[in-house]
């Protein structure tokens, strides 16, 4: 997979000048459990130096870093918005990030939600959908 396999994602420049350019991720969805994949995802993403945020309303702390409830209680500015989530819960999800001013919202493989996407676009997100952040980090940087 690639970010080619959908033709509404951008291409290879902006989605590595992105990355470059973020510090701070928000995952959200993200499992405490280490053989989730959003776990996996979020720990490589930290150990090449992001800092990870986890978003979930059911732990306390993942991966060493304190959790919230939602992207609106994260205190900062967040870079990128890493969605774990079904592909149904992506629209208040896609709200939220372009109501805290993210710049990147990333659906992971799988979770697809068009109008989510183009009302985060026309907000001034790049968008990403159904590739794996941790793959396209490995292959651009």
């Amino acid at each position: 997979m690639s970010l080619n396999t959908r033709p509404d994602n951008p291409g290879d420049a902006p989605v590595k000048q992105a990355l470059q350019e973020a510090k701070r991720i928000a995952v959200v969805g993200l499992s405490p459990k280490p053989f989730r994949a959003s776990h996996q995802v979020a720990e490589y993403l930290q150990n090449h130096g992001y800092e990870i945020i986890p978003v979930n309303p059911t732990a306390e702390e993942i991966l060493g870093a304190k959790c919230y409830p939602d992207l609106e209680s994260i205190p900062g500015q967040v870079d990128v918005v890493d969605v774990f989530r079904r592909s149904e819960m992506v629209p208040p999800v896609a709200q939220a990030a372009a109501g805290i001013g993210a710049k990147v919202l990333w659906l992971q493989l799988d979770v697809i939600h068009d109008q989510a996407a183009q009302a985060a676009r026309q907000a001034g997100l790049l968008v990403v959908q159904d590739a794996c952040l941790k793959v396209e980090h490995h292959r651009l940087l």
